[in-house]
């Protein structure tokens, strides 16, 4: 099948649609990867064909139907088979040409997209996202999500049962590109924390790591990303003088973050249960830091906490404050008998989930 992909980003850091791409190759599809391109767009270098759109706007509502409308265009008059649509903002031009070309849909929602939390605070916006997903997404026949609790939200929603899950899981093979550079950031004698991911925003723990910062002498903390708090943290940094402990880094691809993290003691996925979509979020970074052979510190999420408790992968901290995070992570450090003995387990965990198995939902559609 000749398969069109479509997503709202720049196309390069988006492991899910990557790995859904190169899973769909290898089941003999041909794939067209589409997104955006923005000015400081990292190149590609993937195994399938790929289009970025120059949109003049970047942000905002004319950003949303300036891609809509160059999506709907592309979608029109390019040959093709499927489409496969990522996240909502990307939905209305694929099922308008989906119906009008009798071609096969499969939906892919990465979050509960109306319950974001830049959506809450902006009801007129929320309401017209709620409309577009009301008119499209009962008629849908091939939808897919990324944990149980997000599906089982849209069941109800909508009183459908054409759901699968597929977690957003690295590979078991997935190459990890070790930078000799990155161990010269790190002051020497000190336990590594990282806090990693392309989605460091308001509400993810990121304010309360640095906080934590504070009451952790013999440690260094790692940022390793982008989002909408990067700003805040650095002025927070300077004001409690803690450069010294706190470092940042860029966003990179994707192997070399994950070659960062390797190198790393612990991992941090702090979100905070501040909206449904995060309550019920299964954060991408928490698979990372397994695959990376690292445990994690992990906010105490429904589905957050099924993996941590039953695949043994870290520890569940009760509140997201400086002092009870800061208070963990020195228990962690003190009983090192028993840090050394889950981490040794990590390897045989991480081998039970992986990609491989999550993909074979691509099957049931395709």
């Amino acid at each position: 099948m000749r398969v069109i992909v479509i997503v709202s980003n720049d196309l390069c850091t988006d492991q899910r649609v990557q790995k859904v791409c190169k899973s769909l190759i290898d089941r003999n599809h041909e794939v067209t990867l589409v997104g955006r391109m923005l000015t400081n767009s990292l190149p590609l270098d993937l195994p399938y064909k790929t289009k970025r759109f120059n949109l003049i706007y970047s942000s905002g509502p004319l950003f949303y139907i300036a891609l809509n409308i160059r999506l709907l265009w592309f979608l029109l008059f390019t040959p093709c088979d499927a489409i496969h649509s990522n996240d909502l903002d990307t939905l209305l031009p694929a099922w308008i040409v989906a119906g009008l070309r009798r071609k096969m849909l499969v939906y892919d929602t990465h979050e509960y997209f109306t319950g974001v939390p830049e959506l809450q605070t902006r009801p007129f916006v929320r309401k017209i996202w709620e409309f577009i997903e009301r008119l499209i997404f009962p008629r849908l026949k091939r939808i897919i999500t990324v944990n149980d609790s997000i599906a089982s939200l849209y069941r109800k929603r909508y009183n459908i049962d054409n759901i699968q899950v597929m977690r957003n899981i690295p590979s078991a093979h997935v190459e990890i590109v070790s930078n000799p550079s990155f161990i010269s950031i790190f002051p020497p004698g000190k336990f590594r924390i990282i806090l990693q991911g392309n989605g460091i925003n308001v509400d993810r723990g990121a304010e309360e790591a640095v906080e934590m910062m504070k009451y952790l002498t013999d440690s260094v903390l790692v940022i390793a990303g982008n989002g909408d708090v990067i700003e805040t943290l650095k002025k927070s940094v300077d004001h409690n003088k803690l450069n010294d402990r706190v470092i940042f880094m860029p966003r990179m691809p994707y192997n070399e973050l994950l070659g960062l993290t390797q190198i790393c003691d612990l991992g941090l996925t702090l979100d905070k249960d501040t909206n449904i979509n995060y309550r019920f979020s299964l954060p991408n970074k928490l698979f990372d830091y397994l695959r990376a052979g690292i445990p994690v510190l992990a906010s105490d999420l429904i589905e957050v906490r099924k993996i941590v408790t039953t695949f043994q992968t870290g520890w569940i901290v009760e509140k997201v404050d400086p002092m009870i995070i800061a208070k963990s992570v020195r228990e962690i450090i003190n009983n090192s008998e028993t840090y050394l003995s889950l981490r040794s387990k990590l390897s045989e965990s991480s081998q039970k989930l992986s990609w491989e198995q999550e993909s074979k939902v691509l099957d049931k559609w395709y």
